[in-house]
């Protein structure tokens, strides 16, 4: 458990520049509550659960919606064996036209390829299934495992993944158990030493792995600085009987009552 006080006070200049708005304070405290209620968390886990929307999210610690407003020639550059040169053409960015972003949604998170890594099998499901939230959650297979982790139907309702209480459930669950690559927390953070940029591939391979590493062992650094020991966590003991109850006040008799009149 956390002294948040102190966990708050120990971020804010080194990971923050020294202030935070309210939107990032929020989201840090609700990734700090979901951790509260999973026991088996580790520190190493969280400061990784921690750092990653500092890169995901801008350091706005909010859930966003994944911009597709992509120019013609960044498509080419970044999917290139996704979508044809005629096709970015026609969709991009120029500065002829806006991106149209439902098709390229569609095509880039579509057919053969987004079939077999995101499971979007129906039309429209490439745009419909964009990245959403705090760690941006992508395809049908991801939203149908958050609707089991959050029992809310994010399949109808794919807005809601960028809600902030859903979405840092989503990006635990999905860390975690290694929704998004296959690859989980505990495959680089449990050994003597921690992984924290090849952690990094349980979302997405090595982007900015290593600024999202120097960002989890500054919140680690915090998350020991502030932990409580036991003993100072104010909690019930089992073999506790608390205090002796008093015993209840007994009523006067009839006859305690006619002598107590007649003296």
């Amino acid at each position: 458990m956390i002294d948040r006080e102190a966990f708050f006070n120990s971020i804010r200049g080194p990971i923050f520049g020294g202030t935070m708005t309210q939107p990032q304070v929020d989201g840090v405290s609700a990734i700090l509550d979901e951790a509260d209620s999973r026991p088996t968390l580790t520190r190493r886990e969280l400061a990784y659960l921690l750092a990653t929307p500092c890169i995901e999210t801008g350091m706005r610690f909010q859930p966003i919606t994944e911009s597709l407003n992509y120019s013609s020639g960044a498509l080419r550059s970044k999917f290139p064996s996704r979508i044809t040169e005629a096709q970015a053409k026609l969709y991009g960015r120029t500065k002829d036209h806006a991106a149209d972003q439902e098709h390229i949604g569609n095509i880039i998170y579509g057919g053969e390829w987004g079939a077999r890594n995101l499971g979007n099998t129906q039309p429209g499901d490439g745009y419909r299934y964009r990245g959403r939230g705090i760690a941006q959650t992508t395809g049908r297979a991801n939203y149908v495992r958050a609707s089991t982790a959050t029992g809310v139907d994010l399949v109808k309702g794919p807005e809601r993944a960028a809600e902030l209480r859903l979405s840092v459930v989503v990006m635990f669950d999905a860390m975690l158990n290694g929704w998004f690559t296959g690859k989980k927390l505990a495959d680089y953070l449990a050994g003597p030493v921690p992984d924290f940029v090849n952690a990094r591939r349980t979302i997405n391979g090595t982007d900015r792995a290593n600024d999202i590493a120097a960002y989890a062992q500054k919140f680690l650094t915090a998350i020991n600085g502030a932990w409580l020991p036991e003993s100072a966590i104010l909690r019930p003991q089992p073999d506790d009987p608390g205090p002796t109850p008093r015993p209840a006040p007994q009523r006067p008799t009839l006859w305690e009552n006619l002598i107590a009149a007649i003296v």
